[in-house]
């Protein structure tokens, strides 16, 4: 594949990198000299009612590698081993653990299964990250969180392939499923449901020693969906009202049921029209919707021009969490199955997915943007941001920047510390970050679990490295890159 445009980590000096941000996307910048733990990096931090010593998150990342019961793997805890080697202070959410069978969003997610001894499960993790924490060369407690979820629409829970669980019908969305208008709704006693397996999850969680829960509210999955929800008849759509009672049940049904516990949102704030891939030259495209304007089916999305984002709502919904005592927010933006290039911007795309439509700094920029106009809209609230693992080698020198700036108060780690989970360390430490671990954003970790493998960082990291999937990852690029090559030179 042919790459257009110059990745971040091709730029052999910091003073070269800053000439291609100021060409690309002039808004961000960045800091010339790092200073670890004395600096922005390490600058404390009241967050989940207690000192945080640092600004770094760990965001949560499926393996799709739990065991068939519902529990964690020894992969499972291997990475969460890797959360608490990170020295990270913050880990938000670990796991997106599914709160129901059918919520799985595929056969080997962690999910609160009954007839599995769902407690122990749980607990691993925790004292995974406190046995990773005693690795680590950072000794400072840290907060951890679990996400909890329901996958909706992307909902795949058996190997017998996608069972989608919809809140609303989408005309996209619902074709490239194969569903059509008399595909049924999931029932508002369905969603009611869910809702209280929402606050089970929870009550297992701080039994497990959790300190909170992420209602997690993005990337197109259940909650995220019923944020878009206008079309939806009944109490659950409409009217923002109505597509945000599930969510305030949720956090009412957790206040009430465990109470001391932490809870915050993960929420794909703003959001653009799906995309698809142009058969001709494997970039991504808006795909046209047969409704036409106005895009009424996103949240955070221009209606008149969507692709282009949309706060007003979105602020309604930040507005809500201060309401019901929410402060802290994980921001992140669309989701990896309509506009992977926005939600998660690489150099190579997965398998299954389509070329970057524009340089994917552009998209970076729009994460960092998204969380400054947020932060300046509500400074009294904490925001997680994302999308730095693209900064590559200058991810840290683009973060303390940001923090400096005062635009964001966590920086959200995700894919880079599949592959080097103690760059947060290594940077509170004042280390040099070792250039052979850093994330090139190669889509290893999505494109295997597209075909039914476990997630991890094939290329750099020595476990997954001596995985038997490793050689079948290798054959999945390979035979995609000879595709490649013949329609080139058709």
């Amino acid at each position: 594949m042919k790459v257009e445009f110059t990745p971040p980590g091709r730029h052999k000096s910091l003073t070269s990198f800053r000439k291609e941000l100021a060409r690309v996307a002039p808004e961000l910048s960045c800091d010339a000299e790092l200073e670890g733990r004395g600096g922005p990096l390490g600058k404390p931090l009241e967050a989940f009612g207690t000192t945080l010593s640092n600004r770094f998150a760990i965001h949560p990342m499926e393996g799709w590698d739990g065991n068939v019961d519902g529990t964690p793997s020894e992969l499972t805890l291997a990475r969460w081993r890797n959360f608490g080697v990170s020295g990270a202070a913050l880990i938000w959410g670990g796991e997106a653990f599914a709160v129901q069978a059918d919520g799985r969003a595929n056969p080997n997610q962690l999910w609160l299964n009954p007839a599995a001894d769902v407690a122990a499960g749980m607990a691993a993790l925790r004292n995974a990250l406190d046995e990773g924490r005693r690795d680590s060369s950072v000794e400072d407690r840290f907060v951890a969180g679990l996400q909890l979820t329901h996958s909706g629409r992307f909902a795949r829970p058996t190997a017998a392939g996608p069972a989608p669980r919809i809140a609303h019908h989408h005309p996209i969305l619902d074709g490239r499923l194969g569903l059509d208008a008399q595909t049924p709704l999931l029932t508002d006693g369905e969603l009611e449901g869910i809702g209280v397996n929402y606050v089970r999850a929870a009550e297992h969680a701080q039994a497990a020693g959790f300190d909170f829960v992420d209602v997690k509210a993005c990337h197109g999955y259940l909650m995220h969906e019923l944020l878009a929800a206008r079309t939806r008849p009944g109490p659950y759509g409409g009217s923002f009202e109505g597509r945000t009672r599930l969510f305030r049940r949720i956090v009412a049904g957790i206040r009430r049921d465990c109470p001391g516990l932490g809870i915050a949102t993960r929420v794909s704030i703003a959001d653009v029209i799906p995309f698809t891939k142009d058969a001709e030259s494997g970039r991504g495209t808006p795909a046209s919707d047969a409704e036409g304007l106005p895009y009424q089916h996103g949240f955070g999305v221009d209606p008149e021009q969507p692709c282009t984002f949309a706060l007003e709502e979105p602020f309604l919904f930040l507005e809500l969490c201060r309401e019901l005592g929410l402060r802290e927010i994980s921001i992140t933006a669309g989701s990896p199955y309509t506009c992977p290039h926005l939600q998660r911007p690489a150099t190579y795309p997965p398998s299954d997915g389509y070329l970057p439509p524009a340089d994917p700094l552009i998209d970076v920029a729009r994460h960092l943007s998204l969380v400054r106009a947020c932060k300046r809209a509500f400074p009294e609230l904490v925001f997680v941001g994302a999308g730095y693992t693209y900064f590559q080698d200058y991810l840290l020198h683009v973060a303390q920047h940001e923090l400096r700036a005062g635009h964001v108060d966590l920086v959200g780690l995700g894919r880079m510390v599949l592959s080097y989970p103690t760059l947060p360390a290594d940077a509170l430490n004042g280390l040099v970050p070792a250039r052979k671990r850093i994330c090139r954003t190669f889509s290893d970790c999505t494109t295997a679990p597209r075909h039914g493998l476990v997630s991890g960082c094939y290329p750099l990291d020595p476990r997954y490295k001596a995985l038997p999937e490793a050689a079948e990852v290798r054959r999945i690029k390979d035979a995609l890159a000879g595709r490649s090559a013949k329609r080139d030179d058709a």
